[in-house]
C-alpha cells in the first residue's frame, strides 16, 4: 500500500460519490443528486484526496477563508482502508493547506465517527448551532 495525498480541485462527482459510498458517508450525503455533489466539489476551497495507486480511497473537502477558520465538511475513507492513519493525514493535509498556524479547523462528526476524533487529538466543543435545510422562516 502506497498512499499518496494531493490537492484535487477537479475531482469528478462520480469519484467523490464512489468514495462516499465506500466509506458509508453516503448515508448522510446527497449521492443520488450528482449535480449537487458536483456543485459541492466546485465550491469547496480545499479538496484533498488519498489514493492507493489510481484508486481513490479517501477525501477531505473543506470551506475556508485561509485566515481564521476552516470547516471540514466531508472526511471519507473507504472502509477497506480505515484504521491506517489515512483520515488523520487527510485532516492534517487539509489544515496545512488552510493555514495550520492561523486557522481553527472545525468539523461536525458523523454519529459513527464521534469516538474517532478524540483519539487523534481533536478537542470536542459543545456549542454548535445550526439551521436545518428547508426550514420555514
Amino acid at each position: 500500500m502506497n498512499i499518496t495525498y494531493q490537492l484535487e480541485p477537479n475531482l469528478t462527482a462520480a469519484e467523490f460519490i464512489a468514495v462516499l459510498k465506500a466509506s458509508t458517508l453516503d448515508e448522510r450525503r446527497p449521492v443520488d443528486e450528482p449535480e449537487r455533489i458536483d456543485k459541492m466539489l466546485r465550491n469547496a476551497d480545499i479538496v484533498v484526496t488519498a489514493r492507493d495507486g489510481e484508486r481513490l480511497v479517501g477525501i477531505s473537502r473543506a470551506i475556508t477563508d485561509f485566515a481564521y477558520c476552516c470547516y471540514l465538511s466531508d472526511l471519507a475513507v473507504d472502509v477497506e482502508y480505515q484504521h491506517k492513519g489515512i483520515g488523520k493525514r487527510l485532516i492534517d493535509e487539509t489544515h496545512r493547506h488552510a493555514g495550520i498556524d492561523t486557522t481553527l479547523l472545525i468539523l461536525l462528526a458523523a454519529p459513527a465517527a464521534v469516538n474517532y476524533y478524540p483519539k487523534i487529538g481533536m478537542e470536542q466543543h459543545n456549542s454548535c448551532w445550526l439551521f436545518r435545510r428547508g426550514r420555514s422562516q
